[in-house]
């Protein structure tokens, strides 16, 4: 009896520590990133964080853009995926608002992932075509009510960042307009500035080159405080629109099950990459920053991500928006 128990603790030890040493090796290949989009700003940050992680990591990431409405495919993949640290995903803020919007989900936000840490926070801007009439905030809107019936308001998908701000626009000047869903903020803006659709809502990280070379009209910054890389653009607050705040966070997330040492490494790579001065430039340069390198933890992570949940859920409700 003594020598079975004997036996089955020391092949449990055994066992761990090979665990040890698969861990201590990890990664010992490419690692690959989903992304929920298509090229677009929730890309531009995969692409940014991918390169500079790779040092930090010992391993090379391969960027796969899994695309659809809401964004909720990636997820889906990434929650199914081997807890091996070998598929991580990247999300925004989406994730808070998924829950709400879809009434029917085969993943948990809260329950089927492990939690790697935060990325950044994007304001996001209201520009229009380049030949929209109105040049100004004031003047926008009083067009967009003088035509609300012809109007049309693009946005990467429902739950995408540029849907939730959508939302947030039509609530703010009390009209409903037509809303455009498209699988990505890539596609969208290309009907943009084709002139097939009449304005948006997205991060600066999609927006700010097309505002700087002139190719949209731009109506203002959605935070309460102006973008140190579009210093002349007014927030929607200081121009009328009292108390429009939102701003899009960006994370990484592993399946659930993946081993701490795994999820310690990547934190660990995360955190070391939000201190590289060419991130904080390249993110300067789209207009955000990456968050303090404490906010790059599982722990941060999981406790932003409830308060996000927490905040979202009656926002959504009110607007009575789902997806099936």
């Amino acid at each position: 009896m003594h020598k079975r128990i004997l036996f089955a603790v020391t092949a449990g030890l055994a066992a761990l520590l090979l665990q040890g040493g698969a861990f201590a090796q990890y990664p010992a290949k490419p690692i690959t990133l989903l992304v929920p989009y298509a090229p677009g700003p929730t890309d531009t940050v995969a692409r940014i964080m991918a390169q500079a992680m790779t040092k930090p990591i010992g391993t090379t990431f391969v960027v796969e853009n899994r695309p659809s409405n809401g964004g909720i495919l990636a997820p889906e993949l990434a929650a199914k995926a081997a807890p091996d640290g070998y598929t991580i995903l990247i999300h925004h803020i989406g994730m808070a608002t998924i829950p709400a919007l879809y009434r029917q989900l085969r993943f948990n936000p809260l329950t089927d992932f492990e939690y790697i840490g935060l990325i950044n926070e994007v304001p996001m801007t209201l520009i229009g075509r380049a030949n929209l009439p109105p040049n100004n905030l004031k003047e926008l809107l009083a067009y967009v009510k003088a035509n609300k019936e012809k109007m049309s308001l693009a946005n990467a998908g429902i739950g995408a960042a540029s849907h939730l701000c959508g939302m947030l626009f039509q609530s703010a000047i009390q009209v409903d307009l037509l809303t455009v869903p498209y699988k990505g903020t890539g596609p969208a803006m290309n009907d943009l500035l084709g002139g097939q659709v009449d304005f948006m809502c997205d991060q600066t990280t999609s927006t700010s080159n097309q505002i700087k070379a002139g190719k949209v009209k731009v109506y203002g910054v959605t935070t309460l405080k102006r973008v140190p890389s579009l210093p002349e653009v007014p927030t929607l607050d200081e121009q009328g629109l009292k108390g429009f705040n939102i701003a899009i966070w960006h994370a990484f997330y592993a399946p659930k099950g993946t081993p701490k040492p795994v999820i310690d490494k990547l934190s660990a790579a995360l955190q070391e990459a939000l201190k590289d001065p060419i991130v904080k430039q390249r993110f300067n340069d789209l207009g955000t920053d990456p968050v303090d390198p404490k906010r790059g933890t599982p722990e941060a992570l999981r406790t932003h991500l409830k308060a996000e949940i927490d905040k979202w859920a009656p926002i959504v409700k009110a607007a009575g928006v789902y997806a099936d």
